[in-house]
């Protein structure tokens, strides 16, 4: 299988994901959009997986790559491609749906839990999961609307849509459960003016302590990509 990644800035890589389909077998390729590189064609890719970034999605004049990023994860939609959005992944696609992203009542920094509900339970792509766990979050914009056809999935006591799924086949996580330590650490050396207090930011010494959390969430992480993995080859070979 053939998976292609979208990365916004050197800090924010595909992390556990790396591992995973190393593991599995799979082709890896990127596209480091911050360097202006081109990205593939819908033949040359299975699965698509947008990363995070500091950035907001209407950044367009800062960042116009932004711009041709959302015509190609439009292009991958509608091409039935697996597509995974993770954090502002997930707001990426939740505006090509037609959905809205704006800033969340409170941002999200840490290692904090979230809920999932009946309909995220009922998927088999989280057929294993607990109906709470602890995952890392770094967010302080949200998709407050949901594009047309999506489902929420998961809540948390901050943020009301934390992530959705839409066709079976492209899935948003506001939260990072492809985090490593190495990862956190990077995004905190990067961002850390963005540590500035609230409810549910932590501190330094906070997410240091939390770091245990992660091998539950890459455990998660690893499950749901083998279920997103065993149904789309089923649906492949059908």
């Amino acid at each position: 299988m053939r998976i292609h990644y979208l990365q916004h800035v050197p800090f924010e890589n595909p992390a556990n994901i790396v591992d995973w389909a190393r593991r599995k077998g799979h082709k890896l390729t990127g596209t480091h959009l911050y360097n202006y590189e081109t990205v593939p064609t819908m033949d040359q890719f299975d699965w698509l997986i947008i990363m995070g970034g500091p950035m907001n999605i209407y950044e367009e004049k800062n960042y116009p790559w932004l711009k041709y990023e959302k015509q190609f994860i439009k292009e991958a939609i509608d091409n039935g491609k697996v597509v995974l959005g993770i954090c502002l992944g997930a707001q990426l696609i939740t505006d090509v749906l037609g959905g809205k992203v704006t800033k969340n009542p409170e941002g999200e920094i840490g290692f904090l839990p979230i809920t999932f509900n009946d309909d995220a339970l009922k998927s088999p792509l989280f057929k294993n999961f607990p109906e709470t766990s602890y995952v890392f979050q770094w967010h302080n914009d949200t998709f407050s609307t949901l594009g047309k056809g999506a489902t929420s999935i998961v809540s948390s006591k901050a943020c009301n849509h934390q992530a959705f799924i839409y066709k079976e086949r492209v899935i948003g996580f506001q939260f990072h459960m492809e985090s490593t330590k190495e990862s956190i650490i990077s995004l905190i050396n990067a961002c850390a003016d963005e540590m500035s207090g609230g409810i549910y930011v932590q501190t330094k010494e906070q997410i240091n302590a939390g770091m245990g959390f992660l091998k539950v969430a890459n455990s998660l992480m690893d499950d749901f990509l083998n279920q997103l993995e065993y149904y789309y080859l089923k649906e492949e070979q059908s």
